[in-house]
């Protein structure tokens, strides 16, 4: 009985310190220096369960008397009272509100130390809510790129009960409706806990979200999944605390009829049929998406010697049961037609999409 006794507290022993080696070479093994192909070493973090490695440790905020505070995916901070974050590294990129670019706001400084960068933010308001990003830039040479295994994003509510929506340069905006992606009425709030709902302005009504078909997000706004015709019209969004509701600027939503892709162009000489000292008009029209600009290149017979006028504009049309098109137009007149006028007249129209090369050919009656 006691030999069995000794020859069973043996066998625990050895499965014990079996299990303390595998465990110490396991720690061993998560964040030991690794060689990879070329001679470079580098450090290999562990992965967390949220699949962002490391990066969780990036981006914090400095507090009063020298205290850092980690960031979450989202944070709440108070209007004017300055905010500083720093996010480790010797290069780091940042991004933030774009208006904060748009108007070159003093407010905003960034600047980078050896071991870490600082961004600065003076005197932020309720317009300032948006997300906030920082990352690490690596370079090889004189190639830098971002490194996505080390970035943190942060969204930023500056609360404020005077502000439950983030204020807008636009009194009016318009919001395109494409049939083939979801569109997004645009009303942040600065207090997520905030009951937010979207109002069709005539006829009075609520549209209600079903998650399905219509979700909010106070990062964004209200999301339609799935646009139709019916969804066209003049709305605001309602927010309401526990203090008096508070009502958005108001969105145009118009539906789209043209899908994108290169321009769709014509070109027309009026009149077709033209004499030596006559004036024709040479229109280049393109239909297209209401929000996508296009710019116009002309070649033309009398080019770099001959005198002409180009004028561009564009205006949105509806057509059909309930679609908006933006008709865009670019008109090149020549006056007192001489015989080196006469040939052929070359359109390019261009948009972020593609470019698209028409021509027609005046001639003398």
């Amino acid at each position: 009985m006691n030999l069995w006794a000794v020859l069973c507290l043996t066998l625990l022993v050895v499965e014990l310190q079996n299990g303390a080696c595998q465990q110490v070479k396991r720690r061993k093994d998560i964040g030991e220096n690794r060689i990879r192909p070329g001679g470079k070493r580098v450090k290999v973090w562990p992965t967390l369960k949220d699949g962002r490695g490391r990066s969780h440790s990036l981006l914090t905020q400095v507090l009063d008397k020298g205290r850092f505070l980690r960031l979450g995916q989202s944070t709440i901070l108070t209007p004017g009272k300055n905010m500083e974050l720093r996010c480790k590294g010797s290069k780091i990129g940042w991004s933030y509100p774009t208006y904060l670019d748009t108007f070159n706001n003093s407010r905003l400084s960034i600047k980078q130390s050896d071991k870490y960068s600082q961004l600065i933010l003076t005197s932020p308001s309720a317009a300032d809510t948006g997300a906030y990003s920082c990352w690490v830039i690596v370079c090889d040479g004189t190639e830098c790129e971002k490194d996505h295994d080390r970035a943190y994003v942060s969204y930023i509510y500056f609360k404020d009960k005077d502000n439950l929506f983030v204020p807008s340069t636009m009194h009016f905006e318009i919001v395109y409706l494409r049939p083939d992606q979801p569109a997004v009425v645009p009303c942040r709030v600065t207090e997520p806990q905030a009951k937010t709902s979207l109002h069709r302005e005539v006829p009075p009504v609520e549209i209600t979200a079903n998650m399905t078909q219509m979700a909010y997000d106070p990062t964004k706004g209200f999301i339609l999944q799935n646009p139709r015709p019916e969804h066209q019209g003049v709305f605001y969004c309602k927010a309401e605390t526990m203090d008096t509701p508070q009502i958005s600027t108001k969105y145009q939503l118009l539906y789209v009829e043209v899908p994108s892709g290169p321009p769709f162009v014509s070109l027309e000489a009026s009149p077709d049929s033209v004499r030596g000292g006559d004036n024709v008009n040479v229109t280049c029209t393109v239909l297209g998406e209401p929000d996508v600009d296009v710019s116009f290149t002309w070649t033309y017979p009398g080019q770099g010697s001959r005198p002409v006028h180009i004028q561009t504009s564009w205006r949105l049309v509806n057509r059909g049961m309930g679609y908006t098109t933006r008709v865009t137009q670019s008109i090149l007149t020549v006056e007192d037609m001489e015989t080196i006028d006469f040939g052929e007249y070359m359109c390019k129209a261009k948009s972020q999409h593609g470019e698209t090369i028409v021509g027609t050919t005046i001639i003398s009656k």
